[in-house]
């Protein structure tokens, strides 16, 4: 485990550009629940059922319910060891993008600045008929309207069966595709296409590099693979970097 983490260590402090794949299990170190265990119930409700875009228009009440209730619980919780890490690290790498499959900010909140948020972000609201978009800090009503014409707000989020937003994609695709290291971090690598990314880092030559508290059905092709709190690892991945 040593010899393992010194070598991930110089492989880092020798990148030139390294892409960042973060999931749900760097979130929950930080109190945000997953909703992917037996637990992951609200109102006697799975999250998949109300996270999708038929849910909504049959009931927004509800729907924007739970999401508030989202909102004001991850507005309580703090960045943990793993999101200031990937920080310190973008800081210290000439060119690196943090890729989140998370919606709460803790990475931003944390100080990551070049973060792409593939399945969008709990602040973001949609105007479900114009263009606007805006991001909301605040306490909302049950039923936010646009300020631009009125009619019923959305959250930001990719619902299951959304396409990605567009160009999200293409950039992580893109990007992924040029580094020298891809870390996967926090993730069960199984929601697609975010599952994919390190697959096609690895094909066009970079080194990847899985830090999650369990084997992960990408596992076994990864070149280096830490298990473990990502709140552990990854600070001290980082440290002297």
């Amino acid at each position: 485990m040593i010899a393992k983490m010194q070598t991930i260590k110089a492989l880092l402090s020798g990148a030139r550009s390294v892409a960042v794949l973060t999931g749900a299990g760097v979130s929950a170190e930080s109190g945000v629940p997953t909703f992917r265990d037996d637990g992951g119930l609200w109102k006697e409700r799975r999250a998949e059922e109300l996270a999708r875009s038929e849910a909504f228009f049959r009931a927004p009440e509800l729907v924007w319910e739970f999401y508030n209730w989202r909102r004001a619980l991850v507005e309580k919780c703090d960045p943990n060891p793993a999101h200031y890490a990937l920080a310190a690290l973008e800081k210290q790498v000439p060119e690196m993008l943090l890729i989140t499959q998370n919606v709460d900010g803790l990475h931003q909140k944390a100080g990551s600045e070049n973060v792409l948020e593939l399945h969008g972000s709990l602040w973001r609201l949609r105007c479900t008929v114009c263009v606007h978009e805006e991001e909301n800090l605040e306490e909302l009503p049950p039923l936010p309207a646009c300020p631009k014409c009125g009619h019923l707000l959305r959250p930001g989020v990719v619902w299951f069966g959304e396409q990605l937003p567009a160009g999200i994609l293409s950039t992580a695709l893109d990007t992924v595709g040029k580094v020298d290291v891809m870390l996967v971090v926090g993730t069960s690598s199984v929601v697609q296409p975010a599952a994919s990314l390190a697959h096609v880092a690895k094909r066009a030559g970079a080194v990847t590099i899985e830090v999650n508290l369990e084997p992960t059905h990408n596992t076994g092709f990864m070149d280096f693979a830490l298990h473990g709190k990502a709140g552990e690892i990854l600070p001290e991945l980082i440290e002297g970097i």
